[in-house]
């Protein structure tokens, strides 16, 4: 029937008369029931309802007035239905506002402003979808936020007008230009740095620069070849420079056939002649400088140290001051006796420097993409736990019922089991149950196959469970994200 009306006929319903509402629905007229249409879909509530929060545009008489259809006997919005349901919970619930999953945020944040639900539900609905405030937002938004929470959620700058350029330079690329060029010098830094962590293990680029320095270094003079052999020039048991290089110090005893008897004898040059770890130094040198200032410039120097970014980013350049430190005051007398002392010593050194590929998370500090997905894996934790757990119980239920289906059987001749254990199985339910199958361990009895089967289904089925809700959090901070930038695009 609401559709059998012309546009022409609706809006001359649409009238500035407040409605005389029928006293057959109780003694007090905020008894009364209220008819509100949204785009077409029939909302109805009390009166008294509305009336909770009375300078609201539906709480207010004067102001929903204008919309109210005195032909229809109902007040007509032309707005999201969805995001309707939610403002109505709102005065249902007496003021408790959760936008749907299905509404964006900035659609959402829309909706709040006309039905003019106030500052206060404005500033709690940003403070739910994690809107962080700027100084000058303060003021629009009053007192609703608490103090306490006011100084967590807005965006701090430093007071000092140095220390605020420097810290929008480095910390805020969108800021200016300057700041987009030192940004797009960090990341090209960062990837250098990782190009260069990867290709310093490639051997034919391990030894290219020893032979080169080799080629080029004229054979140092003497009578014997024993001399020769003593030389401190020509001795590789200087192992500091091969560690530094990430030269495997069994692998660079060449022969030098220019020499008559020195043939494991081969001159290993100075660790900072490796043009990887210059390449490396200029990096360091730059994170360095760039960790400093910002450091410096930082509003809250507590802040500043517990947050996540810039603990990647200590942990970036700690690698390379460890181990030119402990390499350049290791001494020869110590790497050459043969005690366990030097192997730690050695071992160290090499898991300092496997830290280097953390390096690679310094780009979630210009990449929306990796902070939205460190933020999901976080919301996520409960479901990732409770999906552990089930792989572990999987883990040992498959692995046990394998082994002894294995173990006991009559195996056809010169085949031998791989289970030999219920932990050596571990590793076999584990590739089977996500599904990678390897292939190095298999089962070879029928009993062991459907063993396998099962567990592979059941592999399926446990990682198929959190999936759903990890694809909800992500499209949250995603949604999230998009309406923040959209905001700040606006400014």
């Amino acid at each position: 029937m609401l559709l059998g009306y012309s546009c022409g006929h609706l809006n001359n319903g649409v009238d500035d008369e407040e409605p005389n509402y029928p006293g057959n629905y109780g003694a007090c007229v905020c008894c009364s029931r209220v008819s509100i249409n949204v785009s077409g879909q029939i909302y109805e509530t009390q009166l008294r309802t509305l009336e909770q929060f009375p300078e609201t545009l539906l709480g207010h008489a004067d102001k929903r007035r204008k919309f109210y259809d005195r032909i229809r006997d109902q007040y007509f919005f032309d707005r999201n239905r969805r995001a309707f349901d939610a403002i109505l919970h709102y005065y249902q619930s007496g003021g408790r506002l959760r936008r749907p999953m299905d509404i964006s945020v900035d659609v959402f944040a829309d909706e709040i402003k006309f039905f003019q639900l106030g500052t206060e539900a404005m500033a709690k609905y940003q403070e739910i979808e994690g809107y962080v405030f700027d100084d000058s937002e303060y003021a629009k938004y009053g007192n609703a936020l608490s103090p306490a929470m006011y100084e967590k959620k807005r965006k701090k700058l430093p007071k000092n007008k140095y220390q605020r350029t420097v810290w929008l330079l480095f910390e805020k690329p969108e800021s200016s230009n300057p700041a987009r060029v030192v940004a797009v010098m960090s990341i090209s830094v960062i990837f250098l740095s990782i190009i260069c962590f990867c290709l310093e293990t490639v051997p034919s680029l391990q030894h290219a620069w020893i032979d080169k320095l080799n080629a080029s270094r004229p054979m140092p003079a003497a009578e014997t070849a024993s001399e020769i052999t003593s030389s401190p020039q020509w001795d590789v048991t200087d192992k500091k420079n091969l560690i530094m290089s990430n030269l495997d110090p069994n692998a660079i005893n060449a022969s030098n056939p220019n020499v008559t008897g020195i043939s494991s004898k081969r001159w290993v040059p100075h660790f900072t002649q490796n043009p990887f770890w210059i390449i490396e130094t200029i990096c360091i040198c730059w994170f360095t400088i760039e960790l400093s200032c910002r450091f410096l410039s930082c509003p809250t120097k507590t802040s500043f140290c517990f947050d996540v970014l810039n603990i990647i980013d200590l942990v970036a350049i700690v690698p390379y001051f460890v181990t030119t430190a402990s390499l350049a005051t290791a001494t020869d007398e110590a790497e050459d006796t043969q005690n366990s002392s030097k192997g730690i010593s050695l071992a160290f050194i090499r898991v300092v420097r496997l830290v280097r590929v953390f390096r690679i998370f310094k780009l979630s500090r210009h990449s929306t993409g990796l902070q939205i997905l460190g933020q999901t894996l976080k919301s996520s934790f409960r479901e990732l736990g409770l999906l552990l757990f089930f792989v572990l119980i999987g883990v040992i239920l498959f692995s046990s019922a394998v082994y002894f289906a294995e173990i006991d059987a009559q195996l056809p001749e010169g085949k031998q089991t791989y289970f030999k254990s219920i932990p050596d199985a571990f590793w076999w339910a584990i590739v089977t149950m996500t599904t990678v199958g390897y292939g190095d361990m298999h089962p070879i009895t029928v009993a062991g196959k459907m063993v396998g089967s099962v567990c592979a289904l059941t592999g399926i089925l446990c990682l198929a469970l959190p999936v759903p809700v990890i694809v909800s959090n992500f499209m949250y901070f995603y949604q999230r994200a998009v309406a923040n930038k959209t905001r700040d695009d606006m400014k």
